[in-house]
């Protein structure tokens, strides 16, 4: 396994623990573990980046579930502690889902014969590539700004302050709009074509 795939693995365990350490109200802890969390992203990145041997098919899928996780973590437990609404974090779930369910249709679409179960989840063998568009770049620094906002508000006493609530609302905004942006926009995945049958 390559340092990135480990870091997101690791991305990936920690996010059901930073749920616990938030519904149990230790925000300062919290923070502290969102912290490394995003460190080991953009590390995971950097390394990916600059060492081609580091790069691998797995860490496409990875990395992103990764993200998924951590998110989806976070806005549950957020919202089960009133500090993150439950309009926004039903917003954020869905929108991850929609992308979810449609890799997963053009997993399956991509895969060329035979597509058995084993063939279909294996991660190392890449059949498509999902490219973000821009407003979808934007929509997760937003998320994640709204999120880490949201998680300090108790720790710095600012609940309930207008400016987080009108953050909430570009949040849901940038959220719809990067959804809507993946069925207008074209080109949005791209299929390789040249697969080796196994």
């Amino acid at each position: 396994m390559t340092i990135p795939n480990l870091l997101c693995v690791m991305r990936g365990v920690l996010a059901p623990y930073l749920g616990y350490v938030i519904i149990q109200g230790d925000f300062t802890f919290a923070i502290g573990l969102l912290v490394a969390a995003g460190i080991s992203d953009l590390l995971d990145g950097f390394i990916a980046r600059n060492w081609p041997s580091q790069m691998s098919k797995a860490g496409s899928f990875l990395d992103p579930m990764a993200d998924k996780l951590l998110m989806g973590s976070l806005v549950i437990s957020l919202t089960y502690c009133n500090l993150l609404p439950l309009w926004l974090t039903a917003t954020i779930l869905f929108r991850d889902v929609f992308l979810i369910s449609a890799g997963f249709i053009i997993r399956y679409k991509s895969l060329p014969p035979p597509k058995t179960l084993s063939r279909y989840f294996d991660v190392t063998h890449a059949t498509a590539q999902l490219a973000p568009t821009f407003i979808s770049k934007v929509n997760t620094v937003v998320q994640l700004v709204a999120v880490a906002t949201s998680l300090g508000a108790p720790v710095w006493t600012y609940i309930d302050h207008p400016l987080l609530h009108g953050l909430w609302y570009v949040t849901g905004a940038t959220t719809v709009a990067a959804a809507v942006s993946y069925i207008m926009a074209k080109d949005t995945y791209k299929i390789f074509r040249k697969n080796a049958r196994k």
